[in-house]
């Protein structure tokens, strides 16, 4: 079964409601790419009236996790997946809507694939790009997720 945005917004107002009440919310999901987006509000904004840093974190972290969630529910195997490591580049004020967006599923297929049938842990570097509604970068954001075959 693929997940779905609807799905994965379930998830988050279930185990993650911080971000859920921070207006995280998934958009779209297939198995190359995943985009999450978020609005500007007074619940989630720094002093400054842009977007708090840790919100932009939130949504940009949910688009490299759902779609390595996604893939490790469809290869039917049990693994462990945990964030190890994170950076972050900002560029410009966030306001208004943000749309992040990660396109790193073929980096999750190698990388799922080297787990399963090697019997050692993976980590790959995932990417999620933030950008406004103007099309414009506000932040950039780059996990490396540990993945591993629970026994």
């Amino acid at each position: 079964m693929k997940l779905t945005p609807r799905q994965l917004n379930l998830f988050m107002f279930l185990k993650l409601p911080s971000a859920y009440l921070c207006g995280v919310r998934t958009a779209f999901i297939d198995a190359r790419s995943c985009e999450v987006s978020v609005r500007h509000r007074w619940i989630n904004q720094n002093p400054f009236k842009s977007m708090y840093w840790a919100v932009q974190g939130m949504a940009a972290e949910f688009s490299t996790g759902a779609l390595i969630t996604g893939k490790i529910k469809e290869s039917g195997t049990r693994m462990s997946m945990l964030v190890t490591s994170n950076k972050a580049t900002f560029t410009k004020k966030a306001t208004g809507k943000i749309t992040f967006t990660c396109q790193d599923g073929s980096l999750v297929d190698e990388a799922l694939n080297k787990a399963i049938h090697g019997g050692e842990g993976e980590t790959i570097w995932m990417t999620a790009t933030g950008v406004n509604e103007a099309g414009l970068e506000v932040s950039t954001f780059k996990f490396e997720w540990s993945i591993k075959v629970k026994k």
